[in-house]
């Protein structure tokens, strides 16, 4: 059996130490050690994108990093978008006035995906969006919500 590690990490700001096996991944550091249960775990090969985070500012999957890798690092989850407590993201709004969700639970991957996405891309079109949200997988919307959460986002985010 091998040994734990000492793991020191930023989490939506707030830094966290934990001793963790080599071999924890990341989403179930985050969901069992932290309590953070807004990362999903989907498919655990890196395919659906439900559990993807932001690590320094870049989207990843939480399933195919281990704790041990992000030590000394930054990582935000969905936990950490919204501004304050009670309010939301633009993101996060834009996809509950468009009913960009149904279930719910490709949700958190996909704005964790689109904020870096509109960070560098303000005014997407529809194809670049689509483009952008290839690697997340919905099995209840059809997409075009979603399309239309993020070009709302967009929307919104211009100066009026």
């Amino acid at each position: 059996m091998s040994r734990p590690h000492s793991v020191a990490v930023t989490v939506n700001g707030r830094r966290y130490e934990r001793q963790v096996e080599p071999r924890l991944l990341l989403s179930d550091f985050l969901r069992h050690e932290l309590g953070l249960t807004g990362t999903h775990v989907g498919c655990e090969h890196g395919v659906c994108g439900a559990c993807t985070v932001l690590l320094e500012g870049e989207p990843v999957r939480s399933c195919l990093l281990l704790a041990v890798q992000v030590d000394g690092r930054e990582v935000t989850t969905v936990e950490g978008l919204a501004p304050e407590p009670g309010t939301l993201h633009p993101i996060q709004q834009a996809f509950w006035e468009t009913h960009g969700l149904q279930c719910g639970f490709c949700t958190p991957g996909f704005l964790m995906t689109l904020v870096p996405f509109l960070a560098e891309n303000p005014d997407p079109s529809e194809a670049e969006i689509r483009q952008a949200l290839s690697g997340n997988l919905c099995r209840c919307t059809g997409y075009q919500h979603i399309v239309d959460a993020v070009l709302a986002a967009a929307r919104n985010a211009r100066p009026r």
